[in-house]
Protein backbone atom coordinates (compact mmCIF):
# COMPACT_ATOMS: atom_id res chain seq x y z
CA UNK A 1 0.00 0.00 0.00
CA UNK A 2 1.41 3.51 -1.08
CA UNK A 3 2.19 5.79 1.62
CA UNK A 4 -0.47 9.19 2.17
CA UNK A 5 2.04 11.82 1.70
CA UNK A 6 -0.40 14.50 1.70
CA UNK A 7 -2.39 13.29 4.37
CA UNK A 8 0.62 12.82 7.07
CA UNK A 9 1.87 16.18 6.82
CA UNK A 10 -1.98 17.01 7.05
CA UNK A 11 -1.65 19.64 3.39
CA UNK A 12 -4.24 19.15 0.18
CA UNK A 13 -3.06 17.50 -3.00
CA UNK A 14 -2.96 20.58 -4.51
CA UNK A 15 -0.97 22.17 -1.78
CA UNK A 16 2.11 25.04 -2.34
CA UNK A 17 5.42 24.65 -1.65
CA UNK A 18 5.32 27.04 1.20
CA UNK A 19 2.32 25.54 2.67
CA UNK A 20 3.99 22.52 2.71
CA UNK A 21 7.02 24.05 4.35
CA UNK A 22 4.76 25.52 6.57
CA UNK A 23 3.29 21.80 7.61
CA UNK A 24 6.22 20.44 8.25
CA UNK A 25 7.71 23.31 10.24
CA UNK A 26 5.06 23.25 12.86
CA UNK A 27 5.20 19.13 12.64
CA UNK A 28 8.62 19.09 13.30
CA UNK A 29 8.59 21.89 15.98
CA UNK A 30 6.70 19.46 18.16
CA UNK A 31 8.41 16.03 16.90
CA UNK A 32 12.28 16.86 16.71
CA UNK A 33 13.82 14.46 18.84
CA UNK A 34 15.23 17.75 21.18
CA UNK A 35 11.98 18.57 22.15
CA UNK A 36 10.41 14.77 22.13
CA UNK A 37 12.81 12.15 23.14
CA UNK A 38 10.19 9.47 22.97
CA UNK A 39 11.02 6.61 20.47
CA UNK A 40 7.63 6.95 18.78
CA UNK A 41 8.09 10.97 18.47
CA UNK A 42 11.09 10.29 16.94
CA UNK A 43 10.09 7.41 14.18
CA UNK A 44 6.85 10.35 13.67
CA UNK A 45 9.55 12.57 13.41
CA UNK A 46 12.21 10.80 10.78
CA UNK A 47 8.72 9.80 8.73
CA UNK A 48 7.29 13.34 8.28
CA UNK A 49 11.14 14.48 7.06
CA UNK A 50 11.75 11.93 4.33
CA UNK A 51 7.73 12.71 2.84
CA UNK A 52 8.58 16.85 3.42
CA UNK A 53 11.98 15.88 1.07
CA UNK A 54 9.97 13.91 -1.62
CA UNK A 55 7.05 16.25 -1.66
CA UNK A 56 9.51 19.53 -2.62
CA UNK A 57 11.39 17.49 -4.64
CA UNK A 58 8.92 18.37 -7.78
CA UNK A 59 9.96 15.00 -9.87
CA UNK A 60 9.22 12.74 -6.64
CA UNK A 61 6.31 14.71 -6.12
CA UNK A 62 4.99 13.92 -10.26
CA UNK A 63 6.10 10.36 -9.20
CA UNK A 64 3.54 10.73 -6.20
CA UNK A 65 0.79 12.62 -7.89
CA UNK A 66 0.92 9.67 -10.44
CA UNK A 67 0.24 7.05 -7.93
CA UNK A 68 4.16 5.83 -7.20
CA UNK A 69 6.11 5.68 -3.66
CA UNK A 70 9.26 7.69 -4.60
CA UNK A 71 10.38 6.03 -0.98
CA UNK A 72 9.85 2.19 -2.36
CA UNK A 73 13.05 2.82 -5.14
CA UNK A 74 15.15 4.40 -2.84
CA UNK A 75 17.70 2.72 -1.60
CA UNK A 76 17.13 0.25 1.63
CA UNK A 77 13.40 1.01 0.78
CA UNK A 78 12.27 2.87 4.20
CA UNK A 79 12.21 6.40 5.39
CA UNK A 80 16.13 6.45 5.97
CA UNK A 81 16.63 5.37 2.44
CA UNK A 82 15.71 8.88 1.15
CA UNK A 83 18.30 10.47 2.99
CA UNK A 84 21.73 10.38 0.36
CA UNK A 85 25.01 11.14 2.35
CA UNK A 86 23.65 11.57 5.78
CA UNK A 87 21.85 14.73 3.93
CA UNK A 88 18.96 15.71 2.65
CA UNK A 89 17.77 15.27 -1.06
CA UNK A 90 16.48 18.17 -2.62
CA UNK A 91 17.06 20.83 -0.74
CA UNK A 92 19.71 19.71 1.95
CA UNK A 93 20.48 20.49 5.34
CA UNK A 94 19.23 24.24 4.84
CA UNK A 95 15.63 23.30 4.59
CA UNK A 96 15.57 21.73 7.90
CA UNK A 97 16.98 24.43 9.58
CA UNK A 98 14.71 26.41 7.89
CA UNK A 99 11.80 24.62 9.27
CA UNK A 100 13.08 25.17 12.30
CA UNK A 101 14.62 28.42 12.79
CA UNK A 102 13.13 30.50 9.64
CA UNK A 103 16.52 31.05 8.04
CA UNK A 104 19.41 29.68 6.05
CA UNK A 105 21.08 26.23 7.11
CA UNK A 106 24.56 27.57 7.09
CA UNK A 107 24.75 27.89 10.51
CA UNK A 108 23.95 31.81 10.15
CA UNK A 109 23.34 32.86 13.75
CA UNK A 110 22.34 35.92 15.56
CA UNK A 111 25.69 37.47 15.61
CA UNK A 112 27.56 38.84 18.38
CA UNK A 113 25.80 40.85 21.59
CA UNK A 114 26.64 43.99 22.98
CA UNK A 115 28.67 44.27 26.06
CA UNK A 116 26.80 46.83 27.69
CA UNK A 117 23.45 45.10 28.87
CA UNK A 118 20.53 46.44 31.11
CA UNK A 119 20.69 45.08 34.66
CA UNK A 120 18.39 43.27 36.55
CA UNK A 121 15.58 44.66 38.95
CA UNK A 122 16.24 44.09 42.41
CA UNK A 123 13.67 43.04 45.45
CA UNK A 124 14.29 43.77 49.08
CA UNK A 125 11.44 43.39 52.03
CA UNK A 126 10.62 46.00 54.94
CA UNK A 127 9.05 45.47 58.05
CA UNK A 128 6.95 48.46 58.61
CA UNK A 129 4.24 49.07 61.53
CA UNK A 130 0.62 49.54 61.18
CA UNK A 131 1.26 53.20 62.39
CA UNK A 132 3.63 53.96 60.21
CA UNK A 133 1.91 52.29 57.67
CA UNK A 134 -0.62 55.08 58.32
CA UNK A 135 0.93 58.00 58.30
CA UNK A 136 3.83 57.21 55.60
CA UNK A 137 7.95 56.98 56.57
CA UNK A 138 11.05 57.57 54.85
CA UNK A 139 13.37 54.78 55.59
CA UNK A 140 17.28 54.11 54.95
CA UNK A 141 17.65 50.28 53.67
CA UNK A 142 21.06 48.77 53.57
CA UNK A 143 21.16 47.13 49.46
CA UNK A 144 23.67 44.68 48.23
CA UNK A 145 23.54 45.20 44.37
CA UNK A 146 25.82 45.62 41.31
CA UNK A 147 27.32 48.92 41.08
CA UNK A 148 29.17 51.18 38.43
CA UNK A 149 33.03 50.09 38.44
CA UNK A 150 34.60 53.26 39.87
CA UNK A 151 38.14 52.40 38.78
CA UNK A 152 37.23 52.36 34.72
CA UNK A 153 34.00 53.81 35.16
CA UNK A 154 31.99 50.74 33.12
CA UNK A 155 34.79 50.24 30.43
CA UNK A 156 35.93 46.99 32.04
CA UNK A 157 39.48 47.87 31.06
CA UNK A 158 42.97 49.54 32.87
CA UNK A 159 43.59 52.15 30.28
CA UNK A 160 42.73 53.48 27.37
CA UNK A 161 42.64 50.28 25.20
CA UNK A 162 39.46 49.45 22.68
CA UNK A 163 38.37 46.15 23.42
CA UNK A 164 39.84 42.91 20.65
CA UNK A 165 38.06 40.64 18.77
CA UNK A 166 37.47 37.24 20.18
CA UNK A 167 40.00 35.14 19.03
CA UNK A 168 38.01 31.91 19.73
CA UNK A 169 34.88 32.82 17.88
CA UNK A 170 36.59 35.66 15.45
CA UNK A 171 34.20 37.97 16.97
CA UNK A 172 31.08 36.45 15.75
CA UNK A 173 29.87 36.01 19.55
CA UNK A 174 29.04 32.16 18.49
CA UNK A 175 30.94 28.99 18.56
CA UNK A 176 29.68 26.23 15.56
CA UNK A 177 29.50 22.76 16.26
CA UNK A 178 28.13 19.68 14.20
CA UNK A 179 26.64 16.84 15.63
CA UNK A 180 25.47 13.21 13.98
CA UNK A 181 22.28 12.32 14.63
CA UNK A 182 19.43 10.23 12.87
CA UNK A 183 19.13 12.98 10.40
CA UNK A 184 22.61 13.50 9.27
CA UNK A 185 25.08 16.14 10.67
CA UNK A 186 23.41 18.85 11.99
CA UNK A 187 25.08 22.18 12.81
CA UNK A 188 24.46 23.80 16.29
CA UNK A 189 25.55 27.26 17.44
CA UNK A 190 26.13 28.26 21.37
CA UNK A 191 27.32 32.07 22.74
CA UNK A 192 31.31 31.74 22.63
CA UNK A 193 32.11 30.57 26.47
CA UNK A 194 35.62 33.09 25.79
CA UNK A 195 33.92 36.39 25.70
CA UNK A 196 30.05 35.32 26.90
CA UNK A 197 28.75 35.98 23.50
CA UNK A 198 30.04 39.66 22.63
CA UNK A 199 32.81 38.96 20.46
CA UNK A 200 34.81 40.93 22.25
CA UNK A 201 37.73 40.69 24.93
CA UNK A 202 39.15 42.98 27.39
CA UNK A 203 42.58 42.94 26.72
CA UNK A 204 44.07 45.04 29.97
CA UNK A 205 41.09 44.53 32.23
CA UNK A 206 40.28 46.45 35.13
CA UNK A 207 42.18 45.59 38.69
CA UNK A 208 38.90 45.99 40.83
CA UNK A 209 36.20 44.95 38.28
CA UNK A 210 37.86 42.45 36.30
CA UNK A 211 36.50 43.61 33.04
CA UNK A 212 32.91 43.40 33.75
CA UNK A 213 32.48 46.88 33.91
CA UNK A 214 30.57 46.64 37.71
CA UNK A 215 30.81 45.62 41.13
CA UNK A 216 29.02 44.39 43.83
CA UNK A 217 28.56 46.97 47.03
CA UNK A 218 26.74 47.40 49.81
CA UNK A 219 25.07 50.98 49.98
CA UNK A 220 22.43 52.95 51.39
CA UNK A 221 18.95 53.41 49.59
CA UNK A 222 16.59 56.38 50.96
CA UNK A 223 13.05 54.98 50.66
CA UNK A 224 9.93 57.28 50.64
CA UNK A 225 7.26 55.18 51.42
CA UNK A 226 3.33 57.27 51.06
CA UNK A 227 0.85 56.61 53.22
CA UNK A 228 -1.45 54.14 53.37
CA UNK A 229 0.59 51.08 52.08
CA UNK A 230 0.07 47.42 53.07
CA UNK A 231 1.43 44.24 53.50
CA UNK A 232 2.78 42.44 49.87
CA UNK A 233 2.66 45.91 48.16
CA UNK A 234 5.88 46.94 46.42
CA UNK A 235 7.26 50.81 45.84
CA UNK A 236 9.85 50.78 42.81
CA UNK A 237 12.67 53.18 43.23
CA UNK A 238 13.52 53.89 39.28
CA UNK A 239 17.46 53.20 38.51
CA UNK A 240 18.05 51.92 41.68
CA UNK A 241 18.54 48.28 40.95
CA UNK A 242 21.82 46.25 39.81
CA UNK A 243 23.88 47.63 37.13
CA UNK A 244 24.14 45.91 33.84
CA UNK A 245 27.32 44.54 32.30
CA UNK A 246 29.74 46.50 30.74
CA UNK A 247 28.17 49.43 32.71
CA UNK A 248 25.04 49.18 31.47
CA UNK A 249 21.83 51.32 32.40
CA UNK A 250 20.45 49.89 36.18
CA UNK A 251 17.42 47.92 37.11
CA UNK A 252 14.84 49.23 39.24
CA UNK A 253 14.55 48.49 42.99
CA UNK A 254 11.31 47.05 44.41
CA UNK A 255 10.69 47.75 48.27
CA UNK A 256 7.92 45.08 49.40
CA UNK A 257 6.22 46.12 52.44
CA UNK A 258 5.82 43.33 55.41
CA UNK A 259 3.31 45.06 57.83
CA UNK A 260 3.66 43.56 61.69
CA UNK A 261 0.72 42.80 63.76
CA UNK A 262 -0.75 46.05 65.76
CA UNK A 263 -1.81 44.81 69.46
CA UNK A 264 -4.91 47.40 69.11
CA UNK A 265 -6.19 47.23 65.35
CA UNK A 266 -7.26 45.05 63.04
CA UNK A 267 -6.97 45.79 59.31
CA UNK A 268 -9.38 45.24 56.56
CA UNK A 269 -7.62 46.58 53.43
CA UNK A 270 -9.05 50.53 54.17
CA UNK A 271 -10.77 49.38 57.02
CA UNK A 272 -9.51 48.99 60.82
CA UNK A 273 -11.35 47.22 63.88
CA UNK A 274 -10.68 47.19 67.18
CA UNK A 275 -12.47 46.01 70.53
CA UNK A 276 -13.30 47.81 73.41
CA UNK A 277 -14.57 45.94 77.08
CA UNK A 278 -17.35 47.57 78.52
CA UNK A 279 -17.99 46.89 81.91
CA UNK A 280 -21.53 45.63 82.72
CA UNK A 281 -22.59 48.63 84.39
CA UNK A 282 -21.09 50.89 81.71
CA UNK A 283 -22.74 49.01 79.10
CA UNK A 284 -26.37 50.01 81.28
CA UNK A 285 -25.58 53.44 82.36
CA UNK A 286 -23.09 54.67 79.44
CA UNK A 287 -19.99 55.44 79.49
CA UNK A 288 -17.14 56.78 77.50
CA UNK A 289 -13.55 55.52 76.69
CA UNK A 290 -10.45 57.38 74.45
CA UNK A 291 -8.43 55.04 71.89
CA UNK A 292 -5.62 56.51 70.45
CA UNK A 293 -5.25 56.43 66.75
CA UNK A 294 -2.32 54.91 64.40
CA UNK A 295 -1.99 58.65 63.51
CA UNK A 296 -1.89 59.69 67.08
CA UNK A 297 -4.79 61.34 67.64
CA UNK A 298 -6.95 60.47 70.64
CA UNK A 299 -10.74 60.27 70.46
CA UNK A 300 -13.31 59.94 72.94
CA UNK A 301 -15.43 56.78 72.48
CA UNK A 302 -18.75 57.34 73.57
CA UNK A 303 -20.96 54.49 74.97
CA UNK A 304 -24.17 54.44 74.90
CA UNK A 305 -26.97 53.71 77.79
CA UNK A 306 -27.96 50.07 77.31
CA UNK A 307 -25.10 48.99 75.30
CA UNK A 308 -25.79 45.60 74.35
CA UNK A 309 -23.54 42.65 73.44
CA UNK A 310 -21.80 43.05 69.85
CA UNK A 311 -23.10 46.75 69.64
CA UNK A 312 -20.33 48.52 67.31
CA UNK A 313 -19.76 52.52 66.64
CA UNK A 314 -18.63 53.13 62.83
CA UNK A 315 -16.14 56.24 62.92
CA UNK A 316 -16.43 57.42 59.25
CA UNK A 317 -13.01 58.31 57.73
CA UNK A 318 -10.73 57.83 60.72
CA UNK A 319 -9.64 54.16 59.32
CA UNK A 320 -6.49 53.77 57.07
CA UNK A 321 -5.61 56.31 54.17
CA UNK A 322 -6.26 55.64 50.77
CA UNK A 323 -2.28 55.14 48.69
CA UNK A 324 -3.46 57.53 45.73
CA UNK A 325 -5.36 59.85 48.00
CA UNK A 326 -9.51 60.49 48.28
CA UNK A 327 -9.78 60.32 51.96
CA UNK A 328 -9.50 57.51 54.45
CA UNK A 329 -11.43 54.22 55.29
CA UNK A 330 -13.49 53.17 58.67
CA UNK A 331 -12.69 52.78 62.33
CA UNK A 332 -15.22 50.62 63.64
CA UNK A 333 -15.29 49.56 67.74
CA UNK A 334 -16.62 46.34 68.36
CA UNK A 335 -17.90 46.75 71.83
CA UNK A 336 -17.85 43.34 74.26
CA UNK A 337 -19.85 43.21 77.21
CA UNK A 338 -18.17 41.84 80.20
CA UNK A 339 -20.15 40.47 82.69
CA UNK A 340 -18.13 39.62 86.19
CA UNK A 341 -17.77 36.10 87.40
CA UNK A 342 -17.14 36.68 90.63
CA UNK A 343 -18.51 39.72 93.24
CA UNK A 344 -17.22 40.68 96.41
CA UNK A 345 -20.30 40.89 99.17
CA UNK A 346 -21.22 45.02 98.91
CA UNK A 347 -21.05 44.27 95.36
CA UNK A 348 -23.55 41.51 95.35
CA UNK A 349 -25.80 42.83 97.65
CA UNK A 350 -26.22 45.87 95.31
CA UNK A 351 -27.13 43.87 92.48
CA UNK A 352 -29.37 42.34 94.82
CA UNK A 353 -31.24 45.39 94.99
CA UNK A 354 -31.46 46.10 91.79
CA UNK A 355 -33.15 43.20 90.94
CA UNK A 356 -35.47 43.44 93.38
CA UNK A 357 -36.45 46.65 92.15
CA UNK A 358 -38.18 44.48 89.33
CA UNK A 359 -38.17 44.80 85.47
CA UNK A 360 -37.22 42.44 82.58
CA UNK A 361 -36.75 38.77 84.23
CA UNK A 362 -35.70 35.77 82.06
CA UNK A 363 -37.72 34.30 79.53
CA UNK A 364 -37.39 31.52 76.63
CA UNK A 365 -37.86 33.40 73.33
CA UNK A 366 -40.69 32.53 71.27
CA UNK A 367 -42.09 34.21 67.86
CA UNK A 368 -44.14 36.71 69.83
CA UNK A 369 -41.40 37.84 71.69
CA UNK A 370 -38.90 37.99 69.39
CA UNK A 371 -40.63 40.50 67.35
CA UNK A 372 -38.92 42.92 69.91
CA UNK A 373 -35.28 41.83 68.56
CA UNK A 374 -32.63 40.28 69.86
CA UNK A 375 -30.82 37.35 69.29
CA UNK A 376 -33.54 34.43 68.04
CA UNK A 377 -34.83 37.34 65.86
CA UNK A 378 -31.37 37.33 64.44
CA UNK A 379 -30.70 33.70 64.44
CA UNK A 380 -33.97 32.96 62.61
CA UNK A 381 -33.77 35.41 59.67
CA UNK A 382 -30.07 34.06 59.46
CA UNK A 383 -31.19 30.66 59.27
CA UNK A 384 -34.34 31.86 56.59
CA UNK A 385 -32.15 33.39 54.66
CA UNK A 386 -29.99 30.20 53.41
Amino acid sequence: MSRDYYGTLGVDRGASESEIKRAYRKLARELHPDVNPSDEARERFTEITAMYEVLTDPEKRRIVDMGGDPLDSSPGGGYGGGFGGGGFGGGGLGDVFEAFFGGGGGGGGRGPRSRVQPGSDALIRVNLTLDECATGVTKEIQVDTAVLCESCHGKGSAGDAPPAKCGMCQGQGEIQSVQRSLLGNIMTSRPCPTCSGTGEVITDPCGSCTGQGRVRKRRTVSAKIPAGVGGGMRIRLAGQGEVGPGGGPAGDLYIEVNERTHPVFVRDGEDLHCTVRVPVVDAILGGSVELETVVGENLEIEIPAGTQPGHTVTLTGRGMPRVRGGGAGDLTVHMEVVVPEKLDRKRRDLVEQLRTLGGASTEVVNEDTARRGGLFSRLRDAVAGH
